[in-house]
C-alpha cells in the first residue's frame, strides 16, 4: 500500500467550496483512477491535511488520465479555494494498526 499526505491552506471565505471540491475529486479518483480513498483533517480554520491511500506508487503516479471531463472544473474549484496546495509526503506503508470502524 502507498500513501500520500497533502496540505492545503484554504481561503477562509472559500471553505465550503473547498470541502465540496475535495470530496467530489476524491470520489472521482476512487472511481476512475484506482485510489483507495482519503481522509481530510482540519488543523485550523484555514489549514487542512489529507491522507490518501493507493494500492501502489505506480497507480498514484499515473493517475489523472482516466478522470471524466467534470474533474477539470472540480480541480479548478479546489485550486481557486486554496492559497497553497502541497504534496508533503509520499510513503510506502510498513504496518497498519488502524481500526476499521466500517466493518
Amino acid at each position: 500500500m502507498f500513501a500520500v499526505v497533502y496540505s492545503f491552506k484554504i481561503k477562509a471565505e472559500k471553505r465550503d467550496s473547498f470541502l465540496q471540491a475535495w470530496s467530489e475529486m476524491t470520489l472521482l479518483i476512487r472511481e476512475y483512477e484506482g485510489g483507495l480513498g482519503s481522509r481530510l483533517h482540519q488543523c485550523s480554520d484555514t489549514d487542512y491535511v489529507a491522507y490518501a491511500q493507493w494500492p501502489d506508487e505506480n497507480t498514484w503516479t499515473n493517475a489523472g488520465a482516466n478522470l471524466p471531463e467534470i474533474a477539470t472544473e472540480i480541480r479548478k474549484q479546489m485550486k481557486d479555494s486554496c492559497e497553497e496546495m502541497k504534496t508533503i509526503y509520499q510513503m510506502e506503508m510498513v504496518d497498519n494498526l488502524l481500526l476499521n470502524l466500517d466493518d
